[in-house]
């Protein structure tokens, strides 16, 4: 990123929530994005019980150009398999709360430190069509982590130009029958990787965040 854009964490931060979200919205309401739409603050799938979990959204601070670390889920798994996906899961009782669950998470599947990230804030809460409510916390990452894999969850990690996904030109609209409605996901096409659905989703949802 040039230019202006050098003081991209400044961007991120403003452009996202500083403040975890009240329990209404994490226990209780609706996903504010979702599956199938993505106009902000419209309800998605309307009443029923979500669970709640947490992703990190890790943007690595390289010093040529920030990168967005992803994974691609391993291909045995029984549900999305092969799909890419941002380090997270369920926010356990143990965790005390998301960002905690994020980071967790992130260190399991991948190794990725805690020491390594600087929480930056979170984006809308995520409705998926199985069922969450997911919590994106995005964090700003230092270089000079050192990765290990859980290969009974994640097949691989890539990472993506942070400039690439925080444009809006990058993601194509598919539309879709799913469960006998017509539904709609954004996808974005990146050296082989097809990132689509939710992740591609919270990432459209910084991206609009972000323009200028």
């Amino acid at each position: 990123m040039t230019g202006s854009d050098m003081d991209y964490k400044s961007r991120i931060r403003q452009a996202i929530y500083a403040d975890l979200p009240d329990d209404h919205t994490l226990y209780k309401a609706p996903g504010q994005i979702g599956d199938g739409r993505f106009d902000h603050g419209q309800e998605v799938n309307g009443a029923r019980t979500l669970k709640l979990a947490a992703v990190l959204v890790p943007v690595v601070d390289y010093a040529s150009e920030p990168k967005i670390l992803l994974t691609r889920r391993a291909d045995h798994l029984s549900q999305h398999s092969g799909q890419v996906a941002f380090p997270g899961g369920k926010v356990e009782e143990k965790d005390g709360g998301p960002v905690a669950a994020a980071l967790r998470e992130a260190h399991e599947e991948i190794g990725l430190a805690a020491e390594y990230v600087d929480i930056a804030g979170f984006l809308n809460t995520y409705e998926t069509g199985s069922g969450f409510r997911i919590l994106p916390v995005v964090g700003f990452v230092k270089p000079g982590f050192q990765l290990e894999i859980d290969p009974n969850e994640v097949a691989e990690t890539f990472e993506v130009p942070l400039e690439l996904m925080i444009n809006e030109a990058s993601y194509n609209r598919h539309d879709v029958e799913w469960q006998g409605r017509p539904v709609f996901y954004y996808a974005v096409e990146y050296e082989g990787y097809n990132i689509w659905g939710a992740t591609a989703g919270m990432l459209r949802d910084l991206s609009r965040r972000m323009r200028p």
